[in-house]
C-alpha cells in the first residue's frame, strides 16, 4: 500500500470542502440550501478591470511565462495603493511581491522560516490555514487565545510568560512566526494602535516575525490600516494582503506580499521553485483595480452595510448577541446558552430551515460559543433565509 506522508498526519480536509460536499447532496434532493457560510464575494470587480482583462487576452504577445517577481507594472501598482491608502512607502523593485492569492503566501512564508520543530504562534480563534501550513511545514503550532473581553486582542501577558518559559526549556530562537490578522476574522474586530505598539515590542524584545494578515482592511471599515505604517515595523512584519475581498477578485487569485528586501528575497527562494508567475493579463487587470478611487469602496460597502442589517436581522431571531462595530464581510455572534455549543445551533438551522451558517468552532476552540454569518448574499437572501428560520420554529 502507498502510505501518504507523515506531513499529512492531523490535517484533514478544509472544513468548508467537506460542508460544500454534504450541502450538494441536499440540494440534489430539492432542499435548496441557502449558504451562508462561505466569504466568496458575490458582486463582480469594477467593469473597467473585465475591460482591461479582456483586451489585454487578446493580444497575441502576453502569454508566455512571466517574471517570478510579477509584472512591475503590477509591483508600481501595489506601491501606488500602499502610499494612497496606508501612508507606507514600499519598493516597487524589492519590497512587493505578488501572489497567487495570499492563501498561497501563507504557505509560502512557513516552508521559508519554519525547519521542524520551531515554533509558530497561531491566534485562537483565527484562520484555520495558519495551523495547517505551519504543521504541512512541519513546524509546531501553539495557540494564542484571544477573548471576547479583551477585545479579540493578544494577552501580552499569557505570550512573554510562553517565551520565557520556551527560552529557559530550549533556548531562544524556536519560535520563529506570530501569525496576526486585523482587522480580524471571523471576529470582525478592528486594530488599535496601543495593541500593535505591544506587538511589535513582543515580536523585537524576542525575535519573532510577524505574519499580518491583512484582506479586510477595506470592508466596512471606514480607516484602513496597515501594520507596516507603525514606526519600527520594517524588520519585524511581512504583511499579506489582497484583492480577494476588497476589489471582489476571489477567483482572480491575486494577492501580494509586502515587506523589507532581505525577507521578500528569503520568501523568493521558495516561492520560485513552486509556480512560473501570473497570467500577464491577470496582473494587468489587477494593476487596474488597484487605481479605483474611493467611490469603489463606498459602492461596495454600501451593498454590505445593509446586507449586515439583515444580518443583524437573523442573528436576533437565533436569539444571538453582537458587536454592531466589527468589520469585514462577515458577521461574528455568541449563541444563546441553551446550545450545548455552536455545531448544535448550526446544523439546527441547516436541518431545520435548510439555512447554512458557520459555526465558530472551526476557527478554534474560542469560537465554540460563537457563530459566522457570511455578507456574501443578497439581502434577498438574508431575508428568505430568515423567513425560513420562522417557519421552521412555528
Amino acid at each position: 500500500m502507498i502510505q501518504t506522508s507523515s506531513r499529512l498526519e492531523g490535517i484533514g480536509e478544509y472544513y468548508f470542502s467537506r460542508k460544500l460536499r454534504e450541502i450538494d447532496e441536499m440540494n440534489k434532493k430539492g432542499l435548496q440550501v441557502i449558504n451562508l457560510g462561505i466569504g466568496s464575494p458575490d458582486l463582480p470587480p469594477h467593469p473597467d478591470v473585465i475591460r482591461v482583462l479582456q483586451e489585454e487576452s487578446a493580444k497575441a504577445n502576453v502569454h508566455a511565462y512571466q517574471s517570478y517577481k510579477g509584472s512591475p507594472v503590477l509591483r508600481q501598482a501595489v506601491a501606488g495603493w500602499y502610499k494612497t491608502w496606508y501612508g507606507v512607502s514600499l519598493d516597487p523593485d524589492t519590497q512587493i511581491l505578488p501572489l497567487i492569492g495570499s492563501k498561497e503566501g501563507i504557505m509560502h512564508i512557513c516552508m521559508t522560516y519554519l525547519d521542524k520543530g520551531d515554533i509558530a504562534l497561531v491566534p485562537n480563534p483565527g484562520y484555520p490555514t495558519y495551523r495547517s501550513a505551519v504543521q504541512l511545514a512541519g513546524g509546531t503550532v501553539m495557540d494564542y487565545h484571544l477573548r471576547e473581553k479583551e477585545n479579540w486582542f493578544p494577552d501580552f501577558t499569557e505570550l512573554e510568560q510562553f517565551m520565557e518559559e520556551q527560552i529557559k526549556k530550549d533556548g531562544p530562537g524556536k519560535v520563529k512566526l506570530i501569525f496576526v490578522n486585523y482587522p480580524h476574522m471571523p471576529t470582525g474586530q478592528l486594530p488599535e494602535k496601543k495593541m500593535l505598539h505591544k506587538l511589535l515590542d513582543f515580536a523585537k524584545k524576542y525575535q519573532v516575525l510577524i505574519v499580518h494578515d491583512n484582506p479586510y482592511s477595506f470592508i466596512l471599515n471606514d480607516a484602513p490600516m496597515s501594520l507596516l505604517s507603525m514606526p519600527g515595523a520594517d524588520e519585524l512584519v511581512l504583511e499579506l494582503n489582497s484583492l480577494s475581498k476588497s476589489q471582489n477578485m476571489a477567483g482572480w487569485r491575486i494577492g501580494m506580499l509586502c515587506g523589507a528586501k532581505e525577507r521578500i528575497e528569503e520568501v523568493l527562494r521558495f516561492k520560485s521553485n513552486m509556480d512560473s508567475g501570473m497570467f500577464l493579463p491577470v496582473q494587468l487587470a489587477a494593476a487596474k483595480a488597484l487605481s479605483l478611487g474611493a467611490d469603489w469602496y463606498e459602492s461596495v460597502n454600501a451593498v454590505y452595510r445593509k446586507r449586515r442589517e439583515k444580518a443583524f436581522d437573523l442573528l436576533n431571531l437565533l436569539d444571538c448577541t453582537y458587536d454592531k462595530g466589527q468589520a469585514g464581510m462577515f458577521v461574528w455572534a455568541r449563541i444563546p446558552n441553551r446550545y450545548a455549543d455552536c455545531y448544535v445551533i448550526s446544523d439546527e438551522v441547516l436541518h431545520g430551515a435548510n439555512v447554512f451558517i458557520t459555526p465558530g468552532g472551526i476557527f478554534g476552540s474560542g469560537g465554540e460559543r460563537f457563530v459566522r454569518i457570511s455578507l456574501c448574499s443578497p439581502e434577498e437572501k438574508i431575508q428568505e433565509a430568515i423567513n425560513r428560520i420562522n417557519a421552521s420554529r412555528r
